[in-house]
């Protein structure tokens, strides 16, 4: 059976995923194709990819948005259709995609089934929590950016049967936890200049920034600025006192699961992670809307805090891939067999 697993390269969940997902695949009787697309990872994954593309990513900013004129600018839309057509995805028996939009719509224009396994899958069902703020355009974004035929989410919770709790990696796991001095900050879409100005109001707390923006390492009074590396940002997380980051997916998961206290500011214009800081909301985590002087008074009182929010994060890799691999299979008997040894 040949599989075809494509990631989104705009940030480092998804890529920091597809490292325990792929080990998960390789149990199984399969040939395995990576492919990758975007331009605003900052880490590796540890396999050989296939296929590298430029993709449609969306430009990170420096004042809490997306860079809106960069994305523009970055979406060759010529270079992208090359790329949509470039893709044999026909060569394939299984395309699983991680919110990847190449062969999403390589897949919607040839008609070929394709799984999506992603965060953002679970996003879009009705069942799970959304913005009072209504934002058609960017649902329909969200809708139409990697369309896919069937779907396996991931979210904070299983609102549905085909939703399932968030993928842990191995890194995280298996990490020695402990409360610390430190909160760690990942807030990739300011700047270096924002985030010191806010951070250095409370004086007396020690803050160590991993910075989107910077690839060096320095100190300003009490906070350290750190370039993003895997292993220094899992074990900054692990020994903090708490985490302040956006409101993306995979960050706030692994502090829920080490038990770490937590507040997010999602994304300007961003409408998954509006999606997601409701469900945090729920959920019991503070939510802020910015870096803004009016916020400082609803930080100060996280930070006096230590309410921690409890989740049940089982280890459910090994159990989705199986379930997402049966299901491909008995669709794929109904036309054409496949040789497939499927292990438990």
């Amino acid at each position: 059976m040949r599989v075809l697993y494509a990631i989104q390269g705009t940030g480092n969940g998804h890529l920091s995923r597809a490292r325990d997902v792929i080990p998960a695949l390789l149990k199984h009787n399969i040939s395995l194709d990576i492919l990758v697309s975007g331009i605003q990872a900052d880490i590796k994954l540890p396999y050989p990819v296939r296929y590298q593309l430029k993709g449609l990513s969306f430009i990170f900013g420096k004042k809490g948005g997306v860079d809106v004129w960069k994305t523009y600018y970055k979406a060759n839309s010529l270079r992208l259709q090359k790329e949509i057509k470039s893709i044999p995805v026909e060569d394939y028996d299984l395309i699983i995609n991680d919110f990847e939009p190449v062969t999403a719509w390589a897949c919607k224009l040839k008609n070929k089934p394709c799984y999506s396994f992603s965060h953002q899958a679970a996003v879009l069902s009705n069942l799970a929590p959304k913005p009072k703020k209504k934002d058609r355009m960017g649902k329909w974004i969200l809708n139409n950016y990697a369309p896919t035929s069937q779907q396996f989410g991931l979210h904070f919770k299983s609102y549905e049967s085909n939703i399932y709790t968030p993928i842990i990696r191995n890194d995280v796991r298996s990490a020695i936890v402990s409360n610390g001095e430190h909160y760690t900050v990942y807030l990739p879409s300011y700047s270096d200049e924002k985030l010191l100005r806010f951070l250095s109001k409370m004086k007396n707390i020690k803050w160590e920034v991993f910075s989107k923006h910077n690839n060096y390492e320095y100190f300003s009074n009490n906070i350290h600025i750190k370039p993003i590396t895997n292993e220094a940002f899992v074990k900054s997380m692990a020994s903090s006192k708490g985490v302040l980051c956006g409101a993306g997916f995979e960050t706030p998961a692994e502090s829920l699961f080490m038990q770490k206290k937590l507040l997010v500011i999602p994304m300007k214009g961003q409408y998954e992670q509006q999606c997601n800081a409701a469900a945090l909301a729920e959920m019991g985590v503070p939510v802020i809307k910015s870096l803004k002087k009016k916020h400082l008074v609803k930080l100060k009182h996280w930070l006096d805090t230590d309410t921690i929010v409890p989740v049940d994060y089982q280890d459910n890799t090994d159990e989705i891939i199986l379930k997402l691999l049966e299901e491909s299979l008995v669709n794929n008997q109904a036309t054409s067999p496949i040789g497939i040894e499927l292990r438990a």
